[in-house]
């Protein structure tokens, strides 16, 4: 279906309707063996909480962004390129179902789809994709993968101290490596990890010592190498954009206890065929 959707009028057509409906905030999507397979809403475990997202999937990267107005209008566009994504399903919960992981070496998220069937024909497009870019590329699957952010709601207190209690007053803060949800003394810390930013990141006590322990690791195996012959050649740390979900920032709410998780009644649309 690739091959024949490629150069033809139609592909075209749908790529330059997604990349109207993003505008000047989106980047151009339109390159050359380009396709577009599908799109749909799905339900993305924000910060705050869940929020319906538009995703759009093509051969080489799967694109998503917030609602503005569906079909006309969207914004904080993201985009990850189906290389560097591993899929790993989760159970049902009694708050969410049909669910599972999109992890990538700079964030990992959990979804959801409305349905069952939703869910198994995202996976099945997604794992052919990446299956073919793999077999494409003679790259390895990858390994190493951002830790998905707990959400807020998902605890009163500290998850690092256990002592310090959440209020409008007392901040909840994430760590940037294991992502549990802590408290600003348990996180006063920042490490650089280019694999996520060019910037030092926040992360938790814990985290920091644990990166403090490997770095000294590396570089007594580093000193213990052989000096290389002639003028050293300087490294370059590789960087990476802020892959932040800057929508996910709005006002908490108060949900109660029982609030489901992960429901959605919003329609589906199919993949192309």
């Amino acid at each position: 279906m690739v091959d024949h959707l490629a150069n033809t009028e139609i592909n075209s057509q749908r790529i330059a309707a997604v990349e109207n409906c993003f505008g000047a905030s989106g980047q151009p999507l339109a390159v050359p063996g380009r396709v577009l397979l599908g799109e749909g809403i799905l339900t993305k475990e924000c910060r705050k909480k869940p929020k319906p997202r538009i995703f759009f999937l093509f051969n080489d990267i799967l694109v998503y962004g917030s609602i503005v107005i569906n079909k006309r209008k969207y914004n904080s566009q993201h985009i990850i390129p189906l290389e560097d994504v591993t899929l790993e399903m989760l159970p049902d919960t009694l708050q969410m179902k049909n669910r599972w992981m999109i992890k990538t070496s700079k964030k990992s998220f959990v979804v959801s789809a409305a349905s069952l069937t939703e869910r198994k024909e995202w996976i099945s497009h997604l794992e052919e994709c990446i299956r073919h870019l793999l077999t494409k590329t003679g790259r390895q699957p990858a390994t190493e993968h951002a830790a998905p952010w707990i959400p807020d709601k998902a605890t009163d207190i500290c998850m690092r101290c256990t002592q310090t209690k959440f209020s409008t007053l007392t901040r909840r803060h994430h760590c940037r490596k294991c992502g549990f949800v802590v408290c600003a003394d348990c996180s006063r810390q920042r490490f650089l990890m280019p694999r996520l930013s060019p910037k030092p990141l926040r992360v938790c006590n814990l985290c920091y010592r644990q990166l403090l322990a490997e770095k000294k690791k590396e570089a007594e195996a580093d000193r213990r190498q052989p000096e290389p012959i002639g003028s050293a050649i300087p490294a370059y740390e590789p960087s990476s954009g802020d892959d932040s979900d800057k929508s996910d920032d709005d006002k908490a709410e108060q949900w109660p206890a029982d609030t489901e998780f992960y429901t959605s009644e919003v329609s589906w649309s199919s993949f192309h065929s």
